[in-house]
């Protein structure tokens, strides 16, 4: 049975997590809608500590059109050329910049506090060929890094964006790349079928080690002595001087920029030797750090002048738009020497701005937490995203994964560069943009569920990460019940309504409307819940800051209680979560000090059984929150 949403208390909780922004410097009219007509100064927004947001994560182009004049970003011809065709999941759909402005209102109803965007840098706007060619419409075929895609806006709208969200107390991450840009030069052996150098691959670029391939000789380690005096890439030598020494760049490859090619911004983008030019990475190895990513031409970010380069380029968005985080982009496929030296350059530039809790978090694509745990350490990145969360969050939610499960990951915290300190500041999600949405998950593992268990689970889902430790961080249409057909393109479904069959014949959750519709349902049963959850989280300091710890992890099924505790004090919040599908009755441990109780969602019983001991009933698939009463 679908757990009741009581819609007062709804309206209670987001009412005060309205109210927390409204400390900041927002003011709140209604529960649904929070308008917001003071403004706020970079500041105050700074004095939350990245685990105060809650992010919620949007493509652009896929959320809402306000200005249908920048559907074609100005290009002229047909689809091919501007990348715009609302009919393909894989072309521009007419989202924008002014579209975000616009709907700040129901962004902030849900209870967000932060927005991460998907890159809005200008981008190569149509590329491949055949049943291959697709646009830029992620944001991810940066030709141009020093403004946004004119299909999205201009710099003036996205400084209008920012100063929107700001004015109502809420942050902007944006997406950023280091690691390739679009792809525009060609390898001769591969794309130039006139040269004699051609080997008709069949397919992309094989990947040519540097052993094999080393950058002293042309073609193979038998070629011709090139770029000499140069001694390899290895940290001790990711120097100046010794670049300064690779100034032929066709040591494995023969690149060259092919007929009508763009040129890339800022200039220095368009020097061969800043670029691996190694073929394709086959995703192990050495080729996970050299290989182009899908094609796209990867950058040699061992060399001084890309390191420096970028770190201007990305200075310079805080410095014009004071910004308040970066999603880093395909970290995992960087070298860690290139995030040691980033990263302390741009939050020092940030601290420089005045900007003191700048929240900069790395994609590595990677759910062993120990293998994620070294970007912390080795690489030096503050944080990053937690794929090991969402991988045992969503066996949890599919019957793949016990609170056990929860609890060894939790465990693993304590080998992060600052331990559970950074644990804290990890964003932590359900489903994304490539791998697909959560909803997906659990239908696939329960297609005979009815709509109301269907909407009981993404609740559960969605409390599971609200209440946990690290960043919530919601996927956009999540709140309104989109269920993806698959992942990628398949899951950035529009917003605004869709003329997409294989997006419109989705069967959503807790709605009768379809991705034909606009849907921006503030009623819808999802949205409610989690504005809900906010507000429970924005109100209560230790549901952010207070110490985690494991109370009840089952080895057989998934069913997990945990605490949320000041140990000075004794301060408490019980978590309970059962995602199996019978009420389950427990006892579990407590501080000492903690007798008297009362409930923050679902029904605690007033007293504890005993001096560290209390009794929970949990319902199925639902979750219960019980506070301490000191």
């Amino acid at each position: 049975m679908t757990p009741q949403i009581k819609t007062n208390s709804w309206k209670a909780m987001l009412f005060a997590s309205a109210s927390l922004l409204a400390a900041c410097g927002a003011s709140s009219s209604t529960a649904q809608e929070v308008e917001t007509t003071a403004s706020i100064s970079p500041s105050t927004i700074n004095d939350r500590l990245p685990q105060d947001e809650i992010i919620y994560f949007v493509m652009p182009d896929r959320f809402e059109n306000a200005d249908t004049r920048n559907d074609r970003g100005g290009i002229e011809g047909g689809p091919l050329e501007h990348g715009f065709d609302p009919t393909n999941t894989g072309f521009y759909h007419g989202g924008d910049l002014a579209g975000l402005t616009a709907r700040l209102d129901y962004i902030q109803g849900l209870g967000a506090t932060a927005i991460w965007l998907t890159p809005i840098f200008q981008n190569q706007a149509v590329q491949g060929s055949g049943d291959d060619v697709s646009a830029g419409y992620h944001g991810y075929w940066i030709t141009d890094f020093l403004r946004p895609d004119a299909h999205l806006g201009s710099r003036d709208e996205f400084r209008a964006f920012v100063e929107a969200a700001h004015a109502r107390g809420m942050k902007v991450y944006m997406d950023i790349i280091t690691n390739h840009t679009a792809d525009v030069f060609a390898l001769r052996e591969c794309h130039d079928a006139s040269s004699d150098l051609y080997i008709d691959p069949q397919g992309p670029c094989p990947y040519r080690s540097r052993a094999d391939y080393p950058y002293t000789t042309r073609g193979d380690v038998n070629g011709e002595a090139i770029n000499p005096g140069f001694l390899g890439d290895d940290p001790q030598h990711q120097t100046a001087e010794n670049f300064s020494r690779l100034a032929d760049p066709n040591w494995a490859y023969t690149p060259y920029l092919p007929d009508g090619a763009p040129n890339r911004n800022p200039e220095w983008l368009n020097d061969m030797t800043l670029y691996h030019n190694r073929g394709e990475s086959f995703w192990f190895g050495e080729s996970e750090l050299y290989g182009d990513f899908a094609g796209l031409d990867d950058l040699n970010t061992e060399h001084p002048t890309v390191v420096a380069g970028m770190i201007d380029i990305y200075k310079s968005w805080i410095t014009d738009f004071r910004i308040d985080g970066y999603r880093i982009d395909t970290a995992k496929h960087v070298q860690p020497e290139f995030w040691a030296e980033f990263t302390p350059a741009i939050m020092d530039h940030a601290r420089s701005q005045g900007i003191e809790h700048f929240h900069v978090f790395g994609e590595v694509y990677e759910f062993d937490a120990g293998q994620l745990a070294r970007y912390t350490t080795q690489a030096r990145l503050p944080a990053y995203l937690d794929f090991a969360f969402q991988g045992t969050a969503r066996g949890f939610m599919t019957g793949n994964a016990t609170g056990a499960d929860f609890q060894s990951l939790f465990r693993l915290d304590h080998v992060l560069a600052e331990g559970t300190a950074t644990a804290a500041i990890l964003p932590t999600f359900l489903g994304n943009h490539d791998m697909g949405r959560i909803g997906s998950f659990i239908r696939e593992a329960y297609p005979d569920a009815t709509d109301d268990e269907m909407v009981a689970r993404l609740r559960l889902a969605h409390a599971l990460m609200m209440f946990s430790r690290g960043v919530p961080t919601i996927y956009y249409g999540d709140e309104q019940g989109f269920v993806s057909d698959g992942n990628d393109r398949q899951a950035r479904e529009n917003m605004f309504p869709s003329v997409i069959p294989e997006y419109n014949d989705n069967e959503l959750i807790g709605t009768d409307a379809t991705t034909a519709d606009n849907n921006f349902d503030t009623e819808h049963p999802l949205y409610r819940a989690i504005a809900e959850m906010s507000g429970i989280r924005q109100t209560h300091d230790l549901l952010r800051h207070g110490d985690q710890i494991v109370r009840h992890a089952d080895h057989e099924d998934a069913l997990l209680v945990l605490s949320r505790l000041d140990s000075e004090t004794g301060e408490e919040i019980l978590i309970a979560f059962n995602a199996e599908n019978e009420a389950r009755n427990l006892n579990v441990i407590t501080d000492g000090r903690n007798t008297r109780w009362s409930s923050l969602a679902g029904q605690c019983a007033s007293a504890s059984n005993a001096p560290g001991s209390y009794s929970l009933t949990i319902p199925a698939l639902d979750y219960v929150i019980c506070r301490a009463d000191r």
